[in-house]
């Protein structure tokens, strides 16, 4: 008797209702799971047993959709610190952004496509940027330099960079048509002087290869530092 009741006692409680924020924290979540590849409205309608047709009350399709996860993530990252100067501020939130992509490695190529795809960023990205751009200038920053910083800066103000070459994973097959590192090092020497001389990080989140981390908070100091010195003279 006490088990019956407490089936109907659970049947009657209330279901969560069905919201745009689950239907896209969900999908983060699937993504962060399987890829964003695998990623379906009909997985995402199971996670939350639900019917399908039912998320298209909150995204129209899957661009909507994508578009929705974007702003999940840029959500994560850390608002500006209000008391610190120009260039701290930005670094801090542009590591903050490296960190929430680290968590989710499938977001680059979505907020990448996204932004091809777009007229214009998503709601999120733009706040984010609108942001960014008044922390440059709130600090002294002309809006002709803060043009250029944007350009120059480009995808790493949302915590990635498109490298020229990627490093190639160390569970690759050898590609059979490479030629001979004797040769290798007789036609590209100064490659191979730099190939055999940079530290290599086997823990790195690309893989074995160059310290990722390192290379981007780099280049992130180098470009601030430019920028810095380029105020300065305005």
């Amino acid at each position: 008797m006490v088990e019956t009741s407490t089936q109907a006692d659970a049947a009657a409680q209330p279901r969560t209702p069905l919201s745009k924020k689950r239907v896209l924290d969900t999908a983060v979540a699937l993504a962060d799971e399987g890829g964003v590849d695998a990623l379906s409205m009909r997985k995402i309608a199971q996670a939350l047993d639900v019917v399908p047709m039912a998320l298209y009350k909150h995204v129209a399709n899957k661009d909507e959709l994508l578009d929705g996860m974007i702003d999940v993530l840029v959500g994560e990252i850390d608002p500006p610190a209000g008391d610190a100067d120009w260039k701290t501020a930005i670094r801090r939130r542009v590591l903050s952004a490296r960190r929430m992509l680290l968590r989710h490695p499938w977001a680059p190529g979505v907020i990448e496509s996204r932004t091809k795809a777009r007229a214009t960023p998503t709601p999120a990205v733009m706040e984010y940027l609108d942001s960014m751009i008044g922390i440059f200038r709130a600090g002294g920053f002309s809006i002709d330099l803060v043009h250029h910083a944007l350009h120059v800066m480009g995808s790493r103000l949302l915590g990635f960079s498109q490298e020229l070459f990627e490093d190639a994973p160390s569970d690759r097959e050898p590609d059979p048509d490479a030629m001979p590192p004797e040769e290798m090092a007789a036609r590209y020497p100064h490659i191979t002087e730099l190939a055999m001389a940079v530290a290599h990080d086997e823990e790195s989140v690309v893989g074995s290869g160059c310290d990722d981390q390192f290379e981007f908070e780099f280049a992130l100091d180098l470009t601030l530092d430019g920028l810095e010195r380029l105020q300065a003279a305005t």
